[in-house]
């Protein structure tokens, strides 16, 4: 019996380990003051990151797609970017699958930076909840 338990301490012990040491997905404009600011509190409290360049990376509809899954995709829209301001974004937001073909052809459309920890994904520069992802 104590054998079994000891086990399943070790093995929970070991899938914390794994979640911790894992890198936070972390897509961003490089010349983005907002992500810069967020990409150094995250290193600074020494989280691991996996870049993405949106510029040079741009992703696809489908991506954006399944990363916004069942949240507003209307939160993942950058309110500062002109064309959301030239068509009135705010006050007629697009459809989905619309917003998704703009996004993925308009990548400053996106509100950055993205920071995707497991599920938990924050865009732009929430400091308390970019402190909340990280140890």
């Amino acid at each position: 019996m104590r054998k079994a338990t000891k086990t399943a301490a070790t093995v929970k012990r070991s899938k914390t380990v794994k979640r911790s040491e894992a890198a936070i997905r972390f897509l961003h404009k490089p010349s983005c003051t907002s992500c810069r600011k967020a990409r150094g509190l995250l290193e600074q409290r020494g989280a691991k990151l996996d870049l993405r360049d949106l510029g040079k990376d741009r992703l696809t509809a489908e991506d954006l797609d399944k990363m916004i899954g069942d949240r507003d995709y209307r939160q993942f829209l950058n309110t500062r970017n002109e064309l959301y301001r030239r068509h009135k974004m705010g006050q007629h937001p697009p459809t989905r699958p619309a917003a998704l073909r703009l996004m993925a052809a308009e990548p400053n459309l996106i509100r950055r930076p993205v920071v995707i920890c497991g599920s938990r994904i924050v865009l732009g520069f929430d400091e308390e909840a970019l402190k909340e992802i990280t140890p």
